[in-house]
């Protein structure tokens, strides 16, 4: 596949205004972990392997189990997941595939249970983040040589 056009390059204001959402979810209390863990399974839901690529490397640096990576794409049958995490995780493909029927209020109410409101307005922040990622990188071909 052949890069189309580098968006960093030609709207850099683009990616000035993304690295601020960036920074903002960096500050929140969110563990690094469960935000690399969206990262993935929404990077495999949109198919960008670019962002897959990226997401693993860094949550193996963090220390991730790499059984847990390889378990990612079906978390709802894997025993590795703390509760919080399939919630994170569920949420993550709802909002992902919002036009299929959104966040339901089975998965929203499971969230007010285990999150505080600022943790799950964090976590919609962490999804809709990751999949502006994976647009940028799906529809211009962006290559791996630059990870």
């Amino acid at each position: 596949m052949t890069e189309r056009i580098n968006i960093h390059e030609l709207e850099p204001e683009s990616y000035k205004a993304m690295m601020g959402l960036e920074k903002y979810l960096n500050q929140t209390g969110l563990s690094k972990s469960l935000k690399e863990l969206i990262k993935i399974r929404a990077s495999q839901i949109n198919g960008c392997a670019f962002c897959i690529a990226m997401h693993t490397k860094d949550a193996l640096e963090l220390g991730e189990d790499h059984r847990r990576l390889f378990a990612v794409s079906a978390w709802w049958e894997s025993p590795l997941f703390t509760e919080e995490e399939r919630v994170a995780l569920q949420m993550t493909e709802e909002i992902t595939c919002i036009a299929d029927k959104g966040l339901t209020e089975e998965t929203y109410q499971r969230a007010k249970g285990i999150f505080t409101d600022h943790e799950i307005a964090q976590i919609i922040v962490a999804i809709g983040v990751i999949n502006i990622w994976n647009r940028f990188a799906v529809s211009t071909h962006m290559v791996f040589e630059r990870l």
